[in-house]
């Protein structure tokens, strides 16, 4: 994000960021005081990342929040569209009856070798109710590894690889799901959890991401993302439950979703912007300019 410059011009931060991301050193956290304290106002996710700009001394009435939202529209006219040619769509992606879905980059922070090692135990413990299938959409450098992880669990049969999809292909893997997992074990919000949310899937998602508190809420469950256990066990759960429980989590999917459209993004910039142009104007001294200088430096 730009700074204000020598004119004062005011300047609107947008960050996702949360102290839950990475463990936090003194002296960077001081630097990072610094910048915030360059910027007027802020647009942010939710309240974790409010949190975490208020540590910074970002004074609470100067934050405003709609930052991560994506295209609700898009992903619920597409995924009802799915529904209406299930068949078709099943039968032409490959798809199985009843699945859990993933979508992630095949990198650590995603958590998937847990998530595949925590689904090869609901597999077990749900052997005689016959176990829904994972579809893990995405790509990237642990691919191998997790191929043979798969392969080790003798999982071959149940999870599916579709690899990476484009955009316009993303409907007909929600719109066929059961519902929807996400295993990270560090993110700072979780777009993936709007667009499931916005396809009406209920969802399991780990406490770490940043979303937790707006978009799984009464709609699914969470868990801790080091303890495949604990999955194992929501996978089960949500697994069993009646048509009508699922039903009731797919309604509440529906219902936060719809408070995190592209309108959201547009009236919280809206009221940042409103904000930071009321309030005096920040112009940079020697100081400021040092801590930008060292800053830039050392992300390089």
């Amino acid at each position: 994000m730009v700074c204000g410059d020598e004119t004062g011009t005011p300047s609107i931060l947008m960050s996702e960021s949360t102290a839950l991301d990475k463990p936090r050193v003194a002296w960077r956290e001081w630097i990072k005081q610094r910048i915030v304290d360059l910027y007027s106002t802020a647009l942010v996710g939710g309240q974790r990342h409010i949190d975490y700009l208020i540590a910074l001394e970002m004074p609470r009435d100067r934050i405003f929040t709609g930052y991560d939202v994506v295209d609700n529209d898009y992903f619920a006219r597409g995924a009802n569209e799915v529904r209406g040619q299930k068949e078709e769509v099943r039968k032409k992606y490959g798809l199985p009856e009843n699945y859990f879905l993933a979508s992630a980059r095949f990198i650590e922070k995603k958590n998937l070798s847990t998530l595949i090692r925590g689904y090869a135990g609901y597999c077990h413990a749900a052997a005689d109710a016959g176990p829904w299938d994972l579809v893990l959409l995405g790509d990237g450098p642990l691919k191998s590894d997790l191929c043979r992880l798969i392969a080790e669990l003798r999982l071959d049969g149940s999870v599916l690889l579709p690899g990476f999809k484009q955009y316009d292909e993303l409907p007909f893997y929600y719109g066929l799901a059961k519902a929807f997992v996400h295993a990270s074990t560090t993110e700072q919000w979780g777009l993936v959890v709007n667009e499931a949310i916005a396809s009406d899937l209920p969802v399991i998602v780990s406490n770490r991401c940043g979303c937790v508190p707006e978009l799984a809420q009464n709609n699914g469950f969470t868990f801790d993302p080091t303890d495949e256990h604990e999955l194992l066990s929501r996978l089960c759960e949500m697994a069993s439950l009646s048509q009508d429980g699922r039903k009731r989590l797919e309604e509440a999917s529906r219902r936060i979703a719809a408070n995190f459209g592209p309108e959201r993004f547009g009236e919280g910039l809206t009221r940042a912007a409103k904000v930071a142009i009321e309030l005096p104007r920040k112009k940079f001294g020697a100081l400021e300019r040092a801590v930008l200088f060292g800053a830039m430096r050392y992300r390089r």
